[in-house]
């Protein structure tokens, strides 16, 4: 009798520790194609991630952990008023820490600098010394993907284009059709809402941020799929794309500080508390013609310092 020669299964959580015969080992993984080592276990198709060395399952989509860290292994170094919360990923792309189960350490260093994250791996707070401590990893529980498509001649139709966007969610990135909160489009803006609350997650549903990367990877050319880019055509016609921002609210709000703000927004609020010192001593002057000029001083400098300690 001859033996087949065997070849051990990675450890990971969720994979089967098995041995799987070498005839068997030859598979494809369809849905991330930033990965080596595949091999069939059970009927499924698992690999290896690269850059982590952890193995994923090719049924799902693969945590946005894990493809980050793929890829910097590869590489060289409805127009609404948003809540005012919501803040965008403005650090790009780094090598994060992820953890055993692909999922982001809450705590992320780039050397002796370090930052906290939530659990869409984008930083929440501002970036201190080693000593940082991220208590949680807070759960981003609403995802907001505004694209704007170029221009043309005639709108979108919106019915068409919502039936697209849902199905292609839904069929593409597994995400379950509960999770979509509303595809909304006012041209040449598209908006479209993932909601997913730690509480509605089922075990085996795709996380909301998985899904906003696998999506906005396809909308920049940049597909993770392995049989390649996702065809954006709407009632036969393909769409074409100028801008995609992508915008987190948290289930508690990020912690930045004033010296997080940019140039330009710390400029506005200079210039609306410049106005305000002005409006002060117009008032103060007013006032003092008509002898109140003592009162209404400290009553105008209290209010004001209450709003800028508010």
């Amino acid at each position: 009798m001859t033996l087949e020669p065997f070849v051990p299964a990675a450890k990971s959580a969720g994979f089967p520790e098995t041995q799987v015969p070498a005839r068997d080992t030859a598979c494809i993984c369809e849905k991330n194609k930033r990965v080596t080592n595949c091999r069939m276990a059970n009927g499924e198709c698992w690999c290896d991630s690269v850059g982590s060395g952890v193995s994923v399952n090719c049924n799902t989509l693969t945590s946005k952990c894990l493809l980050m860290k793929a890829e910097m292994r590869g590489s060289k170094s409805g127009r609404r008023e948003k809540p005012k919360d919501a803040f965008e990923d403005t650090d790009g792309l780094y090598d994060p820490e992820c953890e055993n189960t692909g999922i982001f350490k809450a705590k992320q260093c780039n050397g002796t600098t370090c930052w906290c994250v939530n659990t869409a791996g984008v930083r929440r707070t501002d970036k201190h010394d080693a000593d940082l401590k991220c208590n949680q990893l807070v759960r981003t529980t609403w995802i907001i993907i505004e694209m704007k498509h170029a221009e043309r001649n005639t709108p979108l139709n919106a019915e068409s284009l919502k039936k697209f966007f849902m199905e292609t969610i839904t069929n593409r990135y597994l995400l379950h059709g509960r999770y979509i909160s509303s595809v909304v489009y006012e041209k040449p803006f598209i908006t479209i809402d993932l909601k997913q609350n730690s509480s509605e997650k089922a075990p085996g549903d795709v996380d909301i941020a998985d899904v906003a990367y696998y999506f906005e990877k396809d909308v920049k050319g940049d597909s993770i799929f392995h049989n390649g880019a996702l065809n954006m055509s709407i009632d036969n016609e393909r769409l074409l794309f100028e801008r995609t921002v992508v915008y987190y609210v948290d289930e508690i709000a990020p912690e930045f500080s004033m010296k997080s703000l940019t140039p330009g927004l710390i400029a506005v609020i200079v210039v609306i508390i410049v106005a305000i010192v002005a409006g002060i001593v117009v008032l103060v002057l007013t006032r003092r013609r008509k002898g109140k000029y003592v009162k209404a001083e400290v009553k105008e400098m209290n209010e004001m310092h209450r709003g800028l300690n508010a």
